[in-house]
């Protein structure tokens, strides 16, 4: 069992940047491969990035390309967003996967409470 707390959401302005953390405890990190998943009001929780095991792989949603980097640590999972856009406006997810590459929300076993990302226009 691993248990995962994001961290980093705030209200920024249109343009700015934010970083967020996914921090793990109970079981490390490095035996998955992690994602990054966001849900806006009225709308699907739909996946952002993802990286494998190791961190030299990763993949990202069309929407966040060129945007968006996610990386790792030894037990924290990031996501660096940068140009933020008010439709990048969501709650934000890490969560953990036995499988890669995995694109799925099914495919994530475990889940963190999330993040509250808000971007102002």
């Amino acid at each position: 069992q691993v248990q995962l707390v994001e961290s980093g959401g705030e209200l920024v302005q249109a343009g700015g940047s934010l970083r967020l953390s996914c921090a793990a405890s109970g079981r490390t990190l490095s035996s998955y491969a992690m994602g990054w998943f966001r849900q806006a009001p009225g709308k699907e929780r739909e996946f952002v990035a993802a990286i494998n095991r190791s961190g030299g792989t990763t993949y990202y949603a069309d929407s966040v390309k060129g945007r968006f980097a996610i990386s790792r640590g030894d037990d924290t999972v990031y996501v660096r967003m940068n140009s933020l856009k008010p439709e990048d406006t969501a709650i934000y997810y890490c969560a953990a996967t036995n499988v890669f590459p995995v694109l799925q929300v099914e495919g994530y076993r475990y889940w963190g409470q999330g993040t509250q990302v808000t971007v102002s226009s």
